[in-house]
């Protein structure tokens, strides 16, 4: 029964990876491994699942059909072991996490050391990408991500809290460039701005009547990393967007001077996110509860011009 059970799951994830290469790192497998299994289940059955070329798999007819009614049958019974989980008081297993690189290092990873440290029997495994993965197909328990949410019909979110943004230079840049007294100066400025994983927004900033414009900032730089951002902003190479809880550091050290502050630069909300499921794991709902609670003390302390 074990066996059976493993092959089946071993075929769903191949599917839903899209490779056995991809299924097997998921797995952490190898990838002959999980073609093996692959084969077995196939001669269990007497039908082929997988069309298989040198550049790519896809689904049989019967394939298509088993794979339909084995993510039923594995659903109901990850459904069974949520419910009786969600009656534990001690989260076990492993609980896989995505979040942004930066914000995911400095502020979500130390909550759940915390949380790893409270549940010996609790795996903790953290992703660090800032690009936005697919939670359901890539195997993520949960997810935290910084700014807006699309509509989701497959996952649930809630609230971790705001994270102040700034615009900062370093004093050197501002000495020789002059510091931007209004939104339209800013045209004048070189900035430093984020780019990669598709990202051509501008900076969302409050004119003094308080609507929000988008400002879109001459650049010859271009980081996906934000502390390369704030390093190169350190080295005088321009203006930068940055969140408070990172340029705090550097502002109160004088490396960075403050130019517009979280009162003129647009906030970015911070959510957890997780798949949409009837019962909630504990390991899940108590990663959850603890970072509702900690992440808003990492974000609290404001960073306000001259300070």
């Amino acid at each position: 029964m074990n066996e059976r059970l493993s092959g089946i799951s071993t075929f769903v994830q191949a599917v839903e990876a899209g490779s056995f290469a991809e299924a097997a790192e998921r797995m952490r497998l190898t990838r002959s491994a999980v073609g093996k299994t692959i084969a077995r289940l196939e001669h269990r059955l007497g039908v082929r699942l997988f069309h298989r070329t040198t550049r790519r798999q896809s689904l049989t007819e019967d394939g298509q059909a088993f794979y339909e009614r084995c993510v039923r049958a594995l659903g109901e019974l990850d459904a069974a072991e949520a419910a009786l989980d969600s009656g534990r008081r001690e989260p076990t297993g492993r609980l896989r996490v995505s979040v942004p690189v930066l914000f995911g290092r400095h502020c979500v990873a130390p909550v759940l050391m915390t949380l790893a440290k409270q549940y010996p029997r609790l795996e903790v495994e953290l992703s660090f990408n800032d690009r936005v993965v697919d939670l359901v197909n890539e195997g993520f328990d949960l997810g935290v991500r910084v700014g807006p949410l699309p509509d989701s019909a497959s996952l649930v979110a809630r609230h971790l809290g705001t994270q102040a943004m700034g615009i900062c230079a370093s004093p050197a840049y501002l000495a020789e460039r002059g510091r931007p007294a209004t939104l339209d100066a800013l045209a004048s400025h070189t900035g430093i701005v984020y780019g990669g994983f598709g990202n051509d927004k501008g900076w969302n900033v409050r004119d003094t009547e308080g609507r929000v414009r988008e400002i879109r900032i001459a650049s010859r730089v271009r980081f996906d990393d934000v502390q390369a951002i704030a390093d190169a902003a350190i080295a005088g190479a321009g203006l930068a967007w940055l969140p408070c809880w990172l340029m705090g550091r550097y502002v109160r050290s004088g490396e960075l001077s403050l130019v517009f502050d979280a009162e003129r630069v647009v906030s970015a909300e911070i959510h957890a996110v997780w798949p949409k499921t009837r019962y909630l794991p504990s390991k899940t709902r108590a990663a959850i509860d603890l970072l509702v609670a900690e992440i808003p003390k990492v974000l609290h302390r404001p960073v306000t011009a001259g300070k």
